[in-house]
């Protein structure tokens, strides 16, 4: 080795990789997310100015108006201060993120926590992070601080915080699913500590658990259910969408870019067709409500996606809808059986004496639980999909929050209770061969 030259030093090196610090790496890794997700911005606004779709825009003021769409799908806030005839310009908030562009840069993140993980050991994965964020918020910053104009004023604190929400959750998400477990993730040994506990702690720490796994099903499903709710109805509607996409002779370049901003827009709707379903309902505007119990609607803006709109006669049977959460919740009950860890049924059954007043109770407990915590996702949803264009009546848009979270919490309980009393029925017992197991 020591009689080796200089030149094949340096190829063995390069061909064997120079060790890289683990916090440079995880710098490296989310760079390349956050610069793909900003490729991934200019290049359909650049085809568009050079197609002629933006007039009088020169390409500095181009390259700030993709730094801010950037920050918009990251869930950063714009101010805006629209200049008018008037002494006083329009003032707002633009705070309407398309959650579809959002998971562009939730994968990509995604895709560097898996080789974040990859390249550390459990103890050590905290410097890749904490070089992955470093580098991510710096990104953020310094987008923040180069696009502002006039019209457009971006919060520097926000430009950098806020995208690390969205950037953070798929680098930790990646990184468990690389390290297999939540426990290894942190470098704990969890077997190790459970052994320790007592075993009514055990039964109850598994019984909370599994609850709220139940409660994540059920929000899921109701979300999933919401998900076919839209498809049908965006099927159903098709053909006043292309009427409308006709009228507005977007041309191909502008109808491509309509179509991948509505695209992006498409799981904000899942969340307000699921507050739709419910009862709780949504605004689409100030004087705008939309629920299977009351239907206001004010004038909008000439957008194909809500050519959609539920109108006419699907109003009258449209309480029926909210029977799906309920769906939602009986399925959470029936997976809740399938787990085999109701330990507070089995408690209750040592404390009464009267099966049907135990099981009862349990059912009842579980209903409650799992449904309260459904409602909480519920809130969490339904404030991520919320937001305001800024200006004119468009300033409230997105699901009654309150409201959504109790009625969805309350149908998640009632399914929940019927799937977890028609569970047994559901669920076969295991076949025993008569072997000791």
């Amino acid at each position: 080795m020591a009689n080796k030259s200089l030149r094949e030093r340096a190829r063995d090196a390069f061909t064997d990789g120079i060790p890289m610090p683990l916090w440079l790496q995880g710098a490296f890794e989310l760079l390349q997310s956050a610069i793909l997700s900003a490729l991934l911005v200019i290049v359909p606004l650049v085809a568009v100015w050079f197609a002629g779709g933006f007039e009088d825009l020169e390409l500095e003021n181009l390259l700030r108006l993709c730094g801010q769409a950037w920050l918009l799908i990251h869930g950063v806030p714009l101010h805006l201060s629209i200049p008018t005839e008037a002494a006083a310009p329009l003032t707002g908030t633009l705070s309407l993120t398309p959650l579809g562009l959002a998971l562009v840069p939730f994968l990509l993140s995604w895709r560097a926590g898996r080789r974040i993980a990859r390249a550390s050991y459990a103890d050590q994965l905290w410097q890749g992070l904490l070089g992955a964020l470093g580098a991510y918020a710096l990104f953020g910053v310094g987008t923040g601080f180069a696009v502002p104009t006039a019209e457009v004023e971006v919060p520097l604190v926000a430009a950098g915080l806020i995208p690390l929400v969205v950037a953070g959750a798929g680098v930790v998400i990646g990184c468990r699913r690389e390290a297999g477990s939540w426990a290894r993730l942190i470098g704990v040994d969890l077997v190790t500590w459970i052994a320790k506990t007592s075993q009514h702690a055990r039964w109850a720490g598994t019984y909370v658990w599994a609850v709220i796994r139940a409660s994540v099903v059920a929000y899921f499903a109701a979300l999933a259910l919401a998900a076919l709710v839209l498809a049908v109805d965006l099927g159903a509607h098709w053909a006043q969408m292309s009427n409308l996409y006709q009228q507005l002779g977007t041309g191909v370049i502008g109808g491509i870019l309509l179509t991948v901003g509505q695209l992006g827009l498409v799981p904000n709707f899942v969340f307000y067709t699921l507050a739709w379903i419910s009862g709780g309902g949504f605004s689409l505007g100030t004087g705008s409500t939309l629920s299977t119990l009351e239907t206001t609607v004010g004038p909008l803006p000439a957008l194909p996606l809500l050519a959609a709109l539920p109108t006419g006669d699907v109003l009258g049977s449209a309480w029926m809808f909210m029977a799906l959460p309920v769906v939602a919740g009986f399925i959470a009950g029936w997976w809740f059986v399938r787990e085999g860890e109701d330990h507070l049924d089995d408690w209750c059954s040592l404390k009464i004496p009267y099966r049907w007043l135990s099981l009862s109770l349990s059912t009842l407990l579980l209903g409650l639980f799992t449904g309260a915590g459904a409602g909480l996702i519920s809130l969490v949803g339904s404030w991520i999909a919320s937001g305001s264009v800024g200006i004119g009546r468009l300033t409230e848009i997105g699901p009654d929050l309150w409201l959504t979270g109790a009625l969805v919490g309350a149908e998640v309980a009632i399914g929940t209770m019927l799937g977890a009393l028609s569970g047994p029925l559901l669920v076969p017992d295991p076949v025993y061969d008569g072997e000791a197991r």
